[in-house]
């Protein structure tokens, strides 16, 4: 029972580090948590090293459990892993999706451009994740489906953090609309172009995330 409770509180915890709540760097301490869930500290301790496993925390000698803030090289890596991946379930999707399907793609991408013109950055960025899900699943592949979402959970906050920068969002629509177009032409290299340099963070894209994370860091 305490084991499948640990469980359902790494889960919960992992979410709350992927959302936000706690942001790198804070202490995750094992009273305050235990009260928080009401249970001991022994489920707790089960799920922190639970997250500990997964790397989304350190442990510090003598001071406690920490969220961990990845590094530069280790953001970019993911990033690189994630446009491929994303490039994959676009060149599938485009081979695979019906036209019920592109129609739900059109649909949620509607729902990204109401955002957009109500000049809401976190409305868009739930419309995007949406956006992005349904292009996974349109993929028909569900292995792929996974990992994709997987790892687009993982780099929740930096997809954040994006939208927030000067003419990001407006950016990200006109690709999100030469997306849907190759998906729904059927154009499978096209999309998976397409998708890869949507979520690809190359460049001057990746200096002003590093610049964000710093100042989110330091203020």
């Amino acid at each position: 029972m305490e084991s499948s409770r640990a469980e359902q509180i790494a889960s919960l915890l992992e979410e709350q580090i992927l959302t936000g709540r706690f942001a790198p760097g804070a202490r995750l301490d094992e009273v305050s948590l235990a009260e928080e869930h009401q249970v001991s500290r022994t489920p707790i301790r089960e799920a922190l090293q639970r997250l500990l496993l997964s790397g989304l925390v350190e442990h510090a000698p003598r001071r406690g459990v920490f969220v961990r803030q990845a590094s530069a090289v280790e953001i970019m890596e993911m990033f690189e892993v994630m446009a491929e991946l994303e490039a994959a379930c676009g060149r599938l999707s485009a081979m695979r999706s019906s036209e019920e399907a592109v129609e739900r793609l059109r649909h949620v991408n509607a729902g990204c451009r109401e955002a957009l013109k109500n000049g809401d950055a976190d409305v868009y960025y739930e419309e995007n994740g949406a956006f992005h899900h349904l292009i996974y699943a349109q993929s028909g592949n569900r292995f792929l489906e996974n990992e994709a979402a997987r790892l687009h959970r993982r780099l929740k906050p930096y997809r954040r953090m994006q939208l927030h920068l000067r003419g990001r969002m407006q950016q990200s629509m006109d690709e999100h609309d030469g997306i849907v177009d190759a998906i729904a032409a059927g154009k499978a290299e096209a999309a998976a172009e397409l998708l890869r340099g949507h979520v690809g963070v190359q460049g001057e894209k990746f200096h002003h995330l590093l610049q964000q994370l710093r100042l989110d860091k330091t203020g």
